[in-house]
């Protein structure tokens, strides 16, 4: 019988706050234990002092070791707390813990942390890449040139500090790759952050149509996402307007919230979408989820992603999705079978007319939505958060037999 690891993961960030990187870190920290390995999750202490609630990963809580944490300053989100950048109590459970295998969630504090962890332990070090980070440049205003170029410089010798680079998506493996030149060479591999396919398929689906007052044969576009201008919500309203226009049935259901909420209520009430978009805010879950079920295709334009986890769960539920190509985007859909990828054309590249053609035609078939539907629900298995941790464990002795 093989024997099970010790692993200790560390996050930047972790529940209750919800983001992909939070459901991630939990997915695999449950997902390990329910596998039989031993895992330490090193994260920011929440608000209250308590322990944080499930997001919807099975398997067995880990053992926790809280770092100090506090809430940084807008534009950092409500609820998201971050590690203070020194020694502390959690830090020292995590070298006595003495781990085989640390894995960080984040190149930042976190990672700095875990790296030291690893070193002073002799553990291998493993990392997942979860966030295009230069994407969120904006927010640095007339600093995000300069912050950009240093940011590569450090993630580049970040990543050649490590055993191993988990990239979620094979665009951002080839990118890592790439980026890393003639640098020492850690292992990268591709492995998408799975989910629980089974507990997806069982939610009963929302009435989106009696709770918003749409009609009967309203067709129902979801999205699920932060409402922010990395996440292009603006190019999904205008799509929506596109396709709208077409089809007089399409509805759309905005899950989620973040610093474009204002922005894009404004857009929703103009002429060419009043009455047609809700908003649900900020939701559990599992609340998020069973409103995206209640959907009748999924529509996403995110550039930014390196997975696009919500793709995975709106495919598992059943949804057909029309997605902008763009990275992560065809690792998940698979393009004529389970949804439609759209590119938008040259030379103008008007993604927003090419998505909401997209949905349009997809909404107004609805012999090819419902073959999709069923081709995205009876090929969820390859999501399967399972067959994800059998990967990371192989990952993780494989790392080991090397430094044997």
């Amino acid at each position: 019988m093989t024997e099970p690891l010790r692993v200790a993961i560390f996050g930047e960030s972790y529940l209750p706050y919800l983001s992909g990187v939070t459901v991630s870190t939990e997915a695999l920290a449950r997902g390990l234990g329910a596998a039989g390995h031993e895992v330490l999750l090193v994260v920011p202490r929440p608000a209250d002092g308590g322990e944080p609630p499930r997001a919807g990963a099975t398997g067995p809580a880990p053992a926790y070791a809280w770092l100090p944490s506090y809430q940084p300053p807008p534009p950092a989100p409500a609820g998201y707390r971050m590690p203070w950048p020194f020694p502390s109590d959690a830090v020292r459970a995590a070298r006595d813990f003495a781990p085989q295998i640390v894995h960080a969630q984040s190149p930042f504090v976190a990672g700095l942390m875990a790296r030291r962890t690893a070193q002073r332990t002799g553990a291998r070090l493993a990392f997942t890449h979860h966030t295009r980070f230069a994407d969120y440049r904006h927010y640095l205003g007339p600093l995000a040139g300069l912050a950009e170029g240093a940011l590569n410089a450090y993630l580049g010798d970040f990543w050649a500090g490590c055993a191993a680079i988990v990239a979620p998506g094979s665009k951002l493996a080839d990118e890592i790759r790439h980026r890393l030149g003639g640098r020492r060479r850690p292992l990268v591999r591709v492995i998408p952050t799975g989910v629980d396919v089974e507990a997806l398929q069982a939610l009963v689906p929302r009435d989106l149509r009696g709770e918003h007052g749409w009609p009967p044969d309203a067709v129902v576009v979801a999205s699920h996402g932060r409402l922010a201008t990395e996440k292009n919500v603006g190019v999904l309203l205008d799509a929506f307007a596109v396709a709208a226009g077409r089809d007089a049935r399409l509805r759309l259901l905005l899950v989620g919230d973040g610093p474009a909420r204002g922005a894009t209520e404004a857009r929703a009430a103009a002429s060419d979408l009043a009455g047609r978009v809700a908003l649900t805010g900020r939701l559990p879950r599992v609340e998020a989820l069973t409103a995206v079920a209640g959907g009748d295709l999924f529509a996403f334009a995110s550039q930014t992603e390196t997975q696009g986890l919500v793709l995975a769960e709106a495919l598992a539920v059943g949804l057909p999705v029309v997605a902008l190509a763009g990275p992560g985007i065809e690792d998940s859909v698979r393009d004529g079978l389970d949804g439609l990828v759209i590119r938008a054309p040259a030379p103008d590249g008007d993604g927003a007319r090419a998505l909401g053609e997209g949905i349009a035609r997809l909404a107004g078939d609805e012999q090819q939505r419902l073959a999709m539907a069923n081709a995205a629900r009876t090929g969820a298995a390859r999501f399967d958060v399972t067959r994800r941790i059998d990967e990371v464990v192989a990952l993780y002795r494989e790392l080991l037999v090397g430094s044997a």
